[in-house]
């Protein structure tokens, strides 16, 4: 089983350091706020291709949990328990990263 800090340095080397979620910008001091987030809840389950996780901000994170055990307690759609988040705001960012600036 992989350590956190393990896991952590390794998807800070695999992703973007951008949220999953919200697209804030991570650097410096402030790289401390993204953590990994396990899309299938198992935080053993650590391949490393970095398949299972997904950057997100402190923020998002807690709002993640908190949406999940909304779920478990009645509190949300039934599926949504189990089926990991499906948000894609980084879908994008290749392409707008090889685009060229505008004079």
């Amino acid at each position: 089983m992989t350590s956190e800090k393990a896991y952590r340095d390794q998807a800070l080397k695999l992703f973007p350091w951008i949220c999953g979620r919200c697209a804030r910008e991570f650097s410096g001091v402030r790289l401390r706020e993204l953590t990994v987030h396990h899309k299938d809840g198992n935080h053993g389950n650590n391949p490393s291709d970095g398949s299972n996780w997904e950057l997100l901000c402190v923020y998002c994170h807690e709002n993640e949990h908190a949406r999940m055990a909304d779920a478990q307690a009645g509190g949300g759609e039934k599926d949504s328990v189990t089926a990991p988040a499906t948000s894609k705001s980084l879908a994008g960012l290749a392409e707008l990263l090889k685009r060229k600036p505008k004079p």
